[in-house]
């Protein structure tokens, strides 16, 4: 039937077709700046190291005492969470029952989430090889990539300790690479969240469970989002240290609601519209402020996890540098981690932030401050008694933010706010107004595909109609 037949007539038809077009070209120009922004959002978050070994070569690994509980944290040298892997690693280590190190594939600078990068104590082979002492435990982050190729040496070693009987702790969607690694089929398991979805489809030998801070399941526990590692941690360390180190550990780092006997139940978690700053955030990056986090020696692993956490990796509303005195920092109990040295090539910040700092700055640190005309600011020496290493940049990240992405951070940190009073803007206005900038835009490319076929038909009318007007020598029209 043709189209005149069936109602539809050819300028009806080339209508229609001009508006599907237009749709498609406002939505393509839309979803365009969006993954612009998540593009530069993650790049920034994750970015690749510049730093060369110095001439003497990295700072040796630490040794590993013997005759203790032997913990590996597991680094991909793509990029893992920074908290997934520094707060179990604090728990760990403020035991003397415990002997922790970091391994990950190469002994090359490795991105954690928010803009640090990690050297890794020994590789996946050195441990293979028996020349690093096979762990007890093994703990697995979130990574970038947990089901492709790149990680594929890293899901076999995982693989490899737990046939060795290493105790296996997954946090967050380090999960997912437990799975990947094949150890939780015909498990029970738990995870960050928004995964679990996902996880049930990819992964449908494992019995997902959601509304857990943590699941134990024979030598494997999970967790649930980012901060729950340091609970799962915890468990851990009752297991194999004792219900006293627990307890001890545990009232020193103040874990909003953890007690040694308390339940592993949490509110389950589900998408809302209050999480759209979260999504703001994510898309719409551009002009948002550089945040300089200096990290002094002996420096917290939580209170550096932490910041970077909350104003880069979860919250996405700053990008964060870090910078240190000479370019590398080893915290409290012997990560190394790698900075920007305190010099002119730092980029421009808006603001200094010090982490875990309640005194005095290092001399370098505050001279650095004073030639680039910045007050130095100590979230933490606000940090009231019983209070978790997350409390004060939350409550920071509210007053120069936002309190809505405050909240949502938290909500996709899975980390309780009931305790804390946030106080400053109720909404992210920033990438709200870019986001109206943006709608407009793609907006009025879409109606670019009606507009200029009707200016060109009235253009073609116009020359249509001065043609027929006659002139000298034009013959009559009959």
């Amino acid at each position: 039937m043709s189209p005149v037949h069936s109602g539809l007539t050819m300028p009806v038809v080339r209508r229609i077709g001009r508006v599907l077009l237009g749709a498609a070209l406002f939505l393509a120009s839309l979803g365009g700046i969006c993954a612009a922004g998540v593009s530069t959002v993650m790049g920034q978050s994750y970015p690749l190291s510049h730093q060369r070994p110095p001439a003497r070569g990295w700072p040796a690994p630490k040794a590993i005492p013997g005759g203790r509980i032997t913990v590996a944290i597991v680094v991909s040298n793509a990029g893992s969470v920074s908290a997934d892997v520094l707060a179990p690693y604090e728990v760990f280590a403020r035991s003397e029952r415990f002997a922790v190190y970091t391994v990950a594939a190469r002994r090359t600078p490795s991105p954690l989430s928010g803009g640090l990068h990690l050297l890794p104590d020994h590789t996946l082979e050195e441990v293979g090889t028996g020349a690093v002492s096979e762990p007890d435990v093994v703990v697995v982050p979130a990574v970038i990539d947990p089901t492709g190729t790149v990680e594929k040496p890293l899901r076999e070693w995982i693989a490899a300790r737990s046939r060795y009987g290493a105790r296996l702790l997954g946090v967050c969607a380090g999960s997912e690479l437990l799975a990947a690694a094949g150890v939780l089929d015909n498990r029970q398991a738990t995870s960050f969240w928004a995964n679990i979805g996902s996880l049930k489809r990819n992964h449908p030998k494992v019995r997902w469970q959601s509304g857990e801070r943590y699941v134990e399941d024979g030598a494997i526990t999970t967790t649930a989002g980012i901060t729950s590692g340091t609970v799962g941690a915890l468990r851990l360390v009752e297991r194999f240290a004792g219900a006293a180190e627990a307890q001890r550990i545990g009232s020193a780092l103040h874990y909003p609601g953890w007690s040694l006997d308390g339940s592993t139940a949490i509110t389950p978690n589900h998408l809302a519209l209050s999480d759209l700053p979260y999504v703001l955030n994510a898309a719409f990056p551009w002009w948002r402020p550089t945040i300089g986090i200096g990290l002094v020696e002996g420096v917290g692993e939580i209170d550096a996890a932490a910041a970077f956490e909350v104003y880069s990796g979860v919250s996405f509303s700053a990008r964060a540098i870090p910078i240190s005195a000479t370019g590398t920092v080893t915290t409290r109990h012997g990560v190394v981690l790698l900075t920007e040295p305190a010099g002119t090539a730092v980029p421009r910040v808006d603001r200094f932030v010090v982490p875990g700092v309640r005194g005095d700055l290092t001399p370098a640190l505050a001279s650095w401050a004073s030639g680039r005309s910045l007050t130095p600011e100590l979230p933490g020496g606000g940090r009231r008694d019983g209070e978790f290493g997350f409390d004060p940049m939350l409550r920071d990240l509210a007053a120069h933010a936002d309190s809505a992405t405050a909240r949502t951070t938290a909500k996709f940190s899975e980390y309780p706010v009931g305790q804390l009073r946030l106080s400053g803007a109720g909404w992210p206005w920033r990438p709200t107004v870019i986001f109206v900038v943006a709608l407009t835009v793609s907006v009025g490319v879409g109606m670019l595909t009606v507009a200029v076929p009707r200016l060109l038909r009235r253009r073609t009318a116009g020359t249509v109609s001065r043609s027929g007007r006659g002139g000298p020598g034009t013959p009559p029209a009959r």
